[in-house]
Formats: C-alpha cells, structure tokens, sequence
C-alpha cells in the first residue's frame, strides 16, 4: 500500500478511527456524559466528518484551537488556558460554549466581560493523580494548573457554573475513581451549586482491556449525586492505534552495528519517545537480537539524541525501504517542528473503502514562513 507514497508521511485510517469513535459513542450514550475531541491530541481535521459524526465537539487550549473547532468542527467549543490574554480574551469568549478559567484572578478579572456570553467554569487541582511520568502529571507539586482546596474561595463562586479538573494520563478507570475520591472530599460541597463538571483527558477508554463499564458506573453515580452534566475530554483514545508513520531508509552506515539513516525524525516527529520516552513499534521489528539483523534507527537531523532505537528485522534492511511506525496520529501531528529544516510529514487518509488519499503535503514555504 505504501510503496509509492512519498515519505515522510503519517496515514490515518478511516475504519480504525470509526471504531474507536463509536466505542466513545457507546460511551456517551450509556453514561449520559458528553465528550469533546481534545485537539491538542488529535487536530486532523480533514477527518472532522466522522468525529463530528459522534463526538460532541472539541476542547481547546486557547484561540488558535477554539478558532479551530469553531472553524472545522460541528458541535461544542470548549476553551481553557492557564492563563487567558487580554488581545485574545475577547474572541475566545464569542467562540466559545464553557470557558474554564485556571485561578480565581483570572476569574476576577475577565468575570464582567465572560458572564452571559458563555458558561463559565473554573479549574480544580484534586492534588491527587496516578500519571506514570512526572513530565505528564498535572497535578503534581508546585503544578501551574487548577486552584488548590487550600487556595480556594467559596465567595467568589458567584457566576460559576462549573468545574474542571484533568489528573490523568493514558490511564484507566481505576484511575479515574482515586481521582474523583479526591475530587469529591475536597471540592463535593461547591458541585452542587455548579451545572457541569468536566473529568478532563487521560482517559484511555479506546484502549484494549480499559474497564469500560467501570468508566459508565462511574459517571452514572457522580450524575445522579450531583445531578450535573458531565464531560470527558480525551486526546489520544480517539486516535490511539489508528496510524502510522511512514518513513524510507535513505542510508545504512556501520559503527559497531548497522546504523540506518531514515527520512524520519523522532525529535521533529515522533517528540514524546523521547519526551515521554517510550519505544514506538516497528511494523514486523523485533527487539535488538530478536531477529537475524539488528539495526539502530536514526533521524535525519544533525541532533546526537534523534534515535527511534535498536529494532531487528527478518531480512536486512536496504536504502530505499519502508520502515512503518505503528500508533503514530495522537500527540505527533500537533507537536511536529522543522527543527533543522527537516520536512513535515504529507498527512494521508486510508478511506474506508481501502483507497490511500494524500490530504496535505507541506513545501519549504511552511518551513521559510515559520521564521
């Protein structure tokens, strides 16, 4: 299929994506919650028919992604910053359904212009959070985000109608129900006087062995008690496990083992196996000395660190060959660079009728035009 695709290259596929999408559909209609796309994981919005089809709208992280959602998507926007700018302030409140603000001084000052233009909400620190990486804990110690039970003011909930926390990280349910007991003994008395609560993201519902019906039991129960809406935001279920990128051997030079030089590049590309880290899968790869041969595989950028790692391979590699990351659409399209000048990937559709469709290719000029 990938034979003469021009790489780099991620490819989406359109039956995959549905699958997960109708799972969060499932979801939504047994729980009762509702569940917005969280396009600082998933932002490709040349699939926004079939996301809109089943999903409720879009969380954003500030304008350019509230314009985004209002933009190219059906549905609600939902907006959140650590901190709002007063240029931008304006625009985001008239593009905007929930307006989640991080500290009671945000609130304070931007209150007059949000009340009656959209609901208004405030973001929660439960202090509690199980996330596997200290880099992806938002609730960690001295963390930017969210008001602390120590630092909040039941006197300036006047005009708040909801509450938001996010405390987890690709997790389960499990997960969730340590953070919701948190949630409820320290912030429990101020929901009831709130309209919505919105659980945040992490949730990694689309996932094989989540616990499904934990997840639906959980919001049934936190619904009835407070008989509040409540809202899910996750990123990377919807495209957990619906791509790939593509990449091309352009060289294979020795030292100490083969080393091959792809088109590809983990710092520009592929940032959380690094940042995370974790090792990406390699279409039919091994672990080192798994298979007969054992390459190290490489970025083509001038960073030392730009390494996928040391994968082995039934035949031997040779200029000019496919190399297939699995599981490459959620957090790499939206955190892609040109450091270095190195190119951006094409963005391709495998439509489910089995047809590869190029979406958008990117030029020098998207390089030039950055600087």
């Amino acid at each position: 299929m990938f034979e003469n695709l021009k790489t780099p290259s991620y490819v989406c596929f359109e039956e995959l994506l549905e699958k997960n999408l109708k799972l969060l559909s499932d979801v939504k209609a047994q729980s009762g919650a509702k569940i917005l796309l969280a396009l600082k994981g998933f932002s490709f919005y040349h699939l926004e028919p079939l996301v809109s089809k089943y999903l409720d709208g879009c969380c954003a992280s500030g304008l350019w992604e509230a314009k985004l959602s209002a933009e190219k998507f059906k549905g609600e926007t939902h907006t959140y910053s650590p901190a709002f700018k007063e240029e931008e302030i304006d625009e985001i409140l008239s593009l905007s359904h929930h307006v989640v603000f991080n500290s009671f001084a945000q609130w304070e000052k931007y209150k007059d212009k949000a009340l009656g233009q959209t609901s208004c909400g405030l973001r929660i620190n439960p202090e509690v959070s199980c996330a596997p990486v200290e880099l992806y804990n938002p609730c960690g110690l001295y963390s930017r985000f969210g008001v602390t039970q120590k630092e909040f003011d039941e006197k300036l909930l006047e005009g708040l109608e909801g509450l938001h926390f996010h405390a987890l990280c690709e997790q389960g349910a499990d997960a969730l129900e340590i953070v919701l007991e948190a949630v409820e003994a320290k912030f429990g008395k101020y929901i009831h006087q709130m309209k919505w609560v919105n659980f945040g993201g992490g949730h990694h519902i689309t996932k094989a062995g989540y616990d499904v019906e934990k997840l639906i039991s959980l919001i049934r129960k936190f619904r009835a008690k407070y008989d509040v809406e409540v809202y899910l935001e996750p990123g990377e279920a919807i495209g957990w496990e619906v791509g790939v990128l593509v990449a091309r051997v352009q060289d294979i030079i020795q030292n100490g083992m083969p080393v091959a030089i792809l088109d590809a590049s983990a710092e520009a590309h592929m940032p959380d196996t690094l940042a995370m880290p974790y090792r990406a899968q390699v279409r039919g790869a091994g672990l080192r000395g798994e298979k007969a041969y054992t390459y190290k595989l490489t970025g083509n950028s001038c960073l030392s660190g730009d390494i996928m790692g040391d994968y082995s391979f039934d035949a031997p590699l040779k200029v000019g060959d496919v190399v297939i990351f699995e599981d490459q659409i959620h957090y790499t399209i939206v955190k892609n660079t040109t450091f270095n000048g190195i190119q951006l990937p094409s963005l391709a559709v495998v439509k489910k009728e089995g047809i590869l469709k190029v979406v958008k290719e990117f030029s020098y000029e998207d390089y030039r035009d950055r600087n």
